[in-house]
């Protein structure tokens, strides 16, 4: 048998080593030790880590890299960045959103990045943003999965179109319901909402994604609600609620409450490590809150926890990179999850757990499975948080789609070496030498 594609001598992000896997017709054909056949192209991965694509499950594709468009958010703030996309919302054109979203695109497949599920603002009458990112989603199917949520950026209430521009852009083809209840006018009319747009996902048979209690306030529990109407409407696995940073400020007996109904609901919860560690707690001095949602409570639960990038280089958060590894490296240390496991959860939490949340089919990397996976210069998923290393070869459908040069350092140091790479600087346990 002659393979398209024969990866050889590849480490696992479960542990295993020394694996080669073989590809066909774009689907993935063996995943074992010792294949020999021939194949088109063979690429030695010299035990390096090979890893199914990374999935940003929270995303504003029709604001990235507009930064400085038209100013700059001098404060950092999440309400300037609020204020910034107000100012900018109507000088969007049809052009520049999907020249944006486009080169976007590009800096994603580079960084091995191929599924994203987009949160739209449906909150311009004109519905530019969803227009061009429909586009957008057509442009770039062969090589990146783009997945979009109507979201009524301005309130679906509080906004008096919001629920017909929701509604009209779910007949375009968007295909998740999103909200923002802690946005509304009043925690009432967030309740409210949350009932309307679980309630319109029902009817349509279609997913809910929310973003919910950005906001310090321990009272902002709107969550509770999302977890209720999952529950009341049978929309157990089809729901995620993002964001949930109020999490971090309530108390310990209420969460005690929360954190099981949560999982009872089975809903998908959603940080944003990036963007929550810098937009919360603008209001405290000392100490200061980090404003994230309580990541290794939830995953002991068995709450499917899955991280989003939110922002890059929009008027919120004015640094990203697309780079999925980032978010997980930045997860760690606000979570304190240095733990061997719990650094493997955060790796999980950007491929495997957002697989689940997109519904993304064929993903991953067992016989059957699309061709869809990248090697990274490091050994194993703990050393790939560590280090956020080069992107060697991308692949999707079983053709290598970007390529990136090994990390080598030149040294001109007498008695020194006259080469440095980063990724063989992995530790070895001392009992298994």
């Amino acid at each position: 048998m002659t393979f398209d594609l024969l990866v050889k001598n590849a480490n696992l992000p479960d542990d295993r080593t020394g694996i080669d896997i073989a590809v066909s017709g774009g689907r993935i054909v063996a995943v074992e030790r010792g294949i020999t056949a021939e194949a088109g192209r063979v690429i030695d991965a010299g035990g390096k880590l090979i890893t199914a694509p990374f999935i940003d499950i929270h995303f504003h594709m029709d604001a990235t890299l507009s930064l400085g468009t038209p100013r700059l958010n001098r404060s950092g703030t999440l309400l300037e960045g609020i204020q910034l996309w107000g100012e900018l919302k109507p000088l969007l054109t049809k052009e520049a959103v999907i020249e944006r979203a486009l080169r976007y695109c590009d800096l994603a497949v580079s960084q091995g990045l191929l599924a994203v599920r987009s949160h739209v603002d449906v909150c311009d009458d004109r519905l530019v943003g969803v227009e061009s990112l429909l586009e957008v989603r057509d442009l770039v199917k062969d090589y990146l999965d783009l997945q979009l949520v109507a979201f009524p950026q301005d309130g679906f209430f509080r906004l008096p179109t919001a629920s017909k521009n929701l509604v009209r852009a779910l007949d375009m083809g968007v295909e998740v319901v999103g909200g923002i209840p802690h946005f509304e006018r009043t925690m009432e009319d967030g309740r409210l909402s949350v009932n309307a747009l679980c309630e319109l996902a029902a009817e349509r048979g279609l997913m809910v994604d929310l973003h919910c209690d950005e906001t310090d306030d321990p009272m902002s529990r709107h969550i509770e609600s999302l977890a209720y109407e999952t529950q009341r409407l049978g929309l157990k696995g089809r729901v995620a609620g993002s964001h949930l940073t109020s999490m971090h400020s309530m108390d310990n007996y209420y969460a005690s409450k929360l954190l099981p109904l949560i999982a009872e609901a089975e809903i998908h919860c959603v940080p944003n490590p990036l963007a929550n560690i810098v937009l919360q707690g603008r209001h405290d001095t000392y100490p200061k809150r980090r404003g994230m949602m309580r990541v290794p409570e939830l995953m002991a639960l068995g709450v499917n926890v899955a991280f989003g990038q939110d922002s890059c280089m929009d008027p919120w958060y004015s640094f990203g990179s697309a780079d999925m590894l980032e978010v997980a490296h930045m997860a760690v240390h606000t979570g304190h999850m240095t733990g061997r496991e719990a650094v493997k959860a955060c790796f999980a939490a950007i491929t495997e757990n957002p697989a689940k949340v997109f519904g993304l089919e064929g993903y991953g990397l067992k016989p059957g499975c699309n061709a869809d996976f990248v090697l990274l210069e490091a050994r194993d998923a703990i050393e790939a948080v560590r280090m956020k290393p080069n992107r060697l070869a991308v692949v999707r459908r079983g053709k290598v789609i970007a390529e990136t040069a090994p990390r080598t350092a030149s040294l001109s140091i007498e008695g020194r070496p006259a080469t440095v790479e980063p990724w063989r600087y992995a530790p070895v346990e001392a009992s298994a030498t």
